[in-house]
């Protein structure tokens, strides 16, 4: 149920003309579910750099249209500039930021590049890991020669991936475009007690997968040592995927080591802030704090929290609220200045602000708004609540049992239930809105047009769809809530025994929801024509409703035998 997020990050061959740059910024905004994050446009360099982010197929398409409306107003013949390119579009990178892996990545950005090629006549490069020539994951390879050398690679045969193989006078004026998938890279300063850059540097140098360079005798002021072909030897670094160097910031007052994270998989923010804690303390410096350039995926914070929390033995089984909270002062994101992450986190940016959501509410304004007048919220919202309510109840008497005194050697063990339900009730509450959003798609459909045939049938068509929508979701909270009895089971016989009420309780609203949900997926089956997949639809709730029922009565049992 959660969203796929991927960001692009196209560079196009404009950064002087704004009238130019907005043009195609404009095609970018224009398509639905896209925010449009950061328009960097460099003078010197004749270049813009766009970022914007949404769900895989809103992307797509805003990148195509970007890629057109650049080769529309962007005459490659005509244009200087100091950064090296290719195209009116030069690159075209694809990134996972959320519930997408890289290969995933790669595969939209192949089908991106073919459609580039197949519908724009634009040649396209496959470059990074969507590469289909190994040689092409380096991007200086797919651009040898830029611009000016296109003509020449045609002729020789070296042509693009995708898209046209001749040089002609479409080609001429849209270039050429490198279009891939990479991943997420973090740029990140790391905040120093000392005013030393030659400090900051050997830090830097202790860390980075490069390393520093290897010397004769004194490892500052000896001899840079070749290898036999003349090229510096380096001593590696300690961390992989890691570019650093250091440097004095004189609005601050203080040395940072600065560095990009390039491979996030392999390095996590919160392993290189420890680890050049490490390298710091071993030359008499401390890290005071850190400092996230541009923006940062939620997981790196999130997964940051979990690691500080292991290492204290605390659950990691707490609100997405609590667990940023613990990053930011666990990583020192606020030494400088205020940390916002609705300003620095891509999916908190994403965030619609007009779009009234439920779970938003207060208690009592969810109530009020139950008992207005407007059928929705209805029964099939509550029920989803419901379940979120008993998802919590297991999940608080996890958190107490994982922080329990004399219980330390379980502390992982609760912690991990607690995970656990902070998941099942994330789920319930995005059904609370869902179920309602589904109520209004049948709303929708009666304000269909019906003056035709063409009219009525389609009408029908999209109440037969909207109808099943309706019956698929309850049906979903139905499985969701049974999900909580195994948690509050749990808790009830193995938890914290002052906390036992709460597992009980925890397993009547989570029946209450199931079996309001039941109700739901009844009443809206009945009105699907398709009667065999109502009738399916219906053996399945009523499988789970009796799932439900023998689920609460043994938690009671259990909290009625500890009571006692």
């Amino acid at each position: 149920m959660q969203k796929q997020i991927i960001e692009c990050v196209p560079n196009f061959s404009e950064g002087r003309n704004m009238n130019v740059i907005k043009q195609i910024t404009d095609e970018i905004e224009k398509v639905s579910g896209i925010t449009l994050l950061d328009v960097d446009p460099g003078q010197a360099t004749n270049r813009t750099v766009v970022t914007f982010v949404g769900e895989p197929d809103a992307v797509l398409e805003a990148a195509f249209q970007a890629v057109k409306k650049a080769g529309e107003v962007i005459d490659m013949r005509h244009h200087k500039g100091e950064h090296p390119r290719m195209g009116a579009t030069d690159v075209l990178p694809l990134v996972p930021v959320s519930n997408i892996t890289l290969e995933q990545t790669a595969e939209l950005a192949r089908k991106l590049g073919k459609r580039i090629g197949d519908e724009l006549g634009i040649p396209v490069f496959a470059y990074e890991s969507a590469a289909i020539k190994p040689e092409r994951k380096n991007l200086a390879v797919c651009r040898r020669g830029e611009y000016e050398g296109l003509k020449k690679r045609f002729e020789e045969g070296d042509n693009a991936d995708f898209g046209p193989k001749v040089f002609d006078d479409r080609v001429a004026q849209t270039g050429a475009t490198a279009c891939g998938a990479r991943d997420f890279l973090i740029a990140v300063n790391y905040n120093l007690n000392t005013t030393s850059t030659r400090r900051a540097n050997a830090i830097a140098f202790d860390v980075r997968e490069k390393g520093r360079p290897k010397r004769e005798g004194n490892p500052i002021t000896g001899k840079i040592m070749l290898d036999e072909n003349g090229k510096q030897i380096f001593i590696p670094g300690t961390l992989k995927g890691c570019k650093a160097i250091g440097w004095y910031i004189e609005e601050y007052k203080i040395a940072q080591v600065s560095m990009n994270i390039t491979d996030i998989k392999t390095t996590s923010l919160h392993r290189a802030f420890e680890e050049v804690c490490r390298a710091a303390g071993s030359r008499g410096v401390r890290v005071t704090g850190t400092e996230i350039v541009g923006l940062v995926p939620k997981n790196v914070l999130l997964d940051a929290a979990k690691y500080f929390l292991e290492k204290q033995q605390r659950s990691t089984g707490i609100s997405e609220e609590e667990l940023i909270f613990i990053a930011i002062k666990s990583l020192g994101l606020d030494d400088l200045k205020p940390f916002n992450p609705k300003e620095k986190v891509i999916e908190y940016l994403m965030e619609s602000t007009d779009q009234k959501r439920l779970i938003d509410l207060t208690c009592k304004g969810f109530a009020e708004e139950t008992a207005s007048e407007s059928p929705a919220p209805g029964g099939g919202s509550i029920s989803a609540y419901a379940g979120a309510l008993g998802a919590a109840l297991g999940t608080m008497v996890a958190n107490l049992s994982s922080h329990k005194a004399g219980w330390d050697d379980k502390w992982k063990y609760f912690s991990d239930v607690a995970a656990e339900g902070q998941k099942v009730m994330a789920h319930l509450l995005h059904l609370v809105d869902e179920d309602t959003n589904a109520f209004n798609k049948i709303m929708d459909v009666f304000a269909m047009p019906k003056a035709t045939d063409a009219d009525k049938a389609a009408r029908a068509k999209a109440m037969e769809e909207a109808t099943l929508y309706a019956t698929q979701i309850p049906l979903e909270t139905m499985k969701a809530s049974l999900e909580v009895f195994p948690i509050v089971k749990l808790m009830a016989k193995e938890g914290n025994p002052n906390s036992v009420s709460d597992a009980g309780v925890g397993a009547l609203v989570a029946r209450a929801a199931v079996q309001g949900a039941y109700l739901n997926v009844k009443i809206n089956a009945s009105g699907l024509k398709d009667r065999q997949v109502a009738d399916k639809l219906i053996a399945e709730a009523t499988e789970i409703a009796a799932k439900a029922d023998a689920f609460e009565k043994e938690v009671i049992d259990i909290c009625n035998g500890v009571i006692k």
